[in-house]
C-alpha cells in the first residue's frame, strides 16, 4: 500500500499537459489559406517564357520562308509589282542594319544582334507579362532571322548580307525581321512609358514617387 501511495504521489506531481498550443486541423487549414491570400500577386502569375518562344519561332519561320522564296523567284534589278510602283518585291542584299543603315559595320551589327538575343532570353526566363512576351518575342524572332543571314549568307560568317525585299514608296527596302524588330521595340517602349513591368505588375506615377521618396 505504501508503495502504491508513492506512485500515486509521483503521478500527482507531474505537470499537466497543455494542449492549447497544438493546432487543430481547422486551424491548420485556415493558416494555409491565409498564407496563400497574403502571397504577392506577381508570384501567382504564370510564366510567359513559352509564349515568348512561340512568337519568336513563328516570326523566325515566316522570315526564313519569305527570304527563300524571294531569292528563288525575284531577280535582282527586276522587281515584282504588288500595288503599281508603290508596293513592290525588290531583292536587295543589305550589309547594314534595318532599312539599310550602317552598311559599313556588318561585323559590329552581328555582335549587337547576338547581345540582343542573349538579353531577351535572360529577361524571358522570369517573364510574366503577356504583352512583354509579345514585344520581346517579336524582337527575338526578328533578331534571329537577320542573324542567320549574317552567319550563313555571302560573303561569309559575321559579314553576311541580309536579304531585304519589301519596297513601299520612298521607304527603304526591308524584310519581315526588320518590321518585327521595329514593331516589338515600339511595343516595349510603350509598355515602359505606361508603367507595365515584365513581371506583370503596373507601376503608377504615385508608386514611382513613393519609391523616390523612400530612396531619399
Amino acid at each position: 500500500m505504501r508503495h502504491d501511495g508513492q506512485v500515486s504521489e509521483d503521478r500527482a506531481d507531474d505537470p499537466p499537459t497543455d494542449t492549447s498550443s497544438v493546432p487543430t486541423p481547422n486551424e491548420t487549414a485556415d493558416s494555409q489559406v491565409n498564407a496563400t491570400d497574403s502571397a504577392p500577386a506577381g508570384s501567382v502569375r504564370p510564366l510567359r517564357t513559352r509564349l515568348l518562344i512561340a512568337i519568336a519561332a513563328v516570326i523566325l519561320l515566316f522570315d526564313l520562308v519569305t527570304k527563300i522564296l524571294v531569292v528563288h523567284f525575284v531577280k535582282p534589278g527586276n522587281p515584282i509589282e504588288i500595288i503599281g510602283d508603290v508596293v513592290t518585291l525588290r531583292l536587295v542584299r543589305n550589309p547594314g542594319a534595318a532599312f539599310s543603315m550602317a552598311t559599313g559595320m556588318t561585323w559590329l551589327l552581328t555582335i549587337v544582334a547576338v547581345a540582343v538575343v542573349i538579353g531577351v532570353i535572360k529577361i524571358g526566363r522570369t517573364l510574366r507579362s503577356p504583352w512583354w512576351a509579345l514585344g520581346l518575342g517579336l524582337v527575338l524572332g526578328g533578331a534571329l532571322g537577320n542573324l542567320i543571314d549574317r552567319f550563313f549568307r555571302a560573303p561569309g560568317p559575321f559579314q553576311g548580307h541580309v536579304v531585304d525585299f519589301v519596297s513601299v514608296g520612298w521607304w527603304p527596302v526591308f524584310n519581315v525581321a526588320d518590321s518585327s524588330i521595329v514593331c516589338g521595340a515600339i511595343l516595349l517602349v510603350a509598355l515602359s512609358l505606361f508603367g507595365f513591368e515584365p513581371n506583370g505588375e503596373r507601376v503608377t506615377k504615385s508608386d514611382s514617387e513613393a519609391v523616390r521618396e523612400a530612396d531619399k
